[in-house]
């Protein structure tokens, strides 16, 4: 009986683990592709005005900061899932 119980903590632990790292992947790839898309129309934006540049990138870093505390969250998440 005691192996029955072994495995069953086995795979409970396998499924909190793929949890963690589905967490960790998508709490990660989210972030990443926002970051590069407002990149990439500041850039665009800046391309187009280049006086404009300043009154761009101060809010595109505010947003860049922002979306980068969602990747946090989702690391705090991700550890809560873990360690619980």
């Amino acid at each position: 009986m005691p192996e029955v119980a072994a495995a069953a903590q086995t795979a409970a632990s396998m499924d909190k683990n793929l949890l963690v790292a589905i967490t960790m992947g998508f709490g990660a790839l989210v972030p990443a592709f926002s970051i590069g898309w407002m990149g990439s129309k500041a850039m665009e934006a800046i391309g187009r005005n280049p006086e404009a540049a300043n009154r761009i990138q101060t809010p595109m870093v505010l947003a860049v900061a922002f979306t980068e505390a969602i990747a946090i969250y989702s690391l705090v998440v991700a550890l809560i899932i873990k360690f619980v």
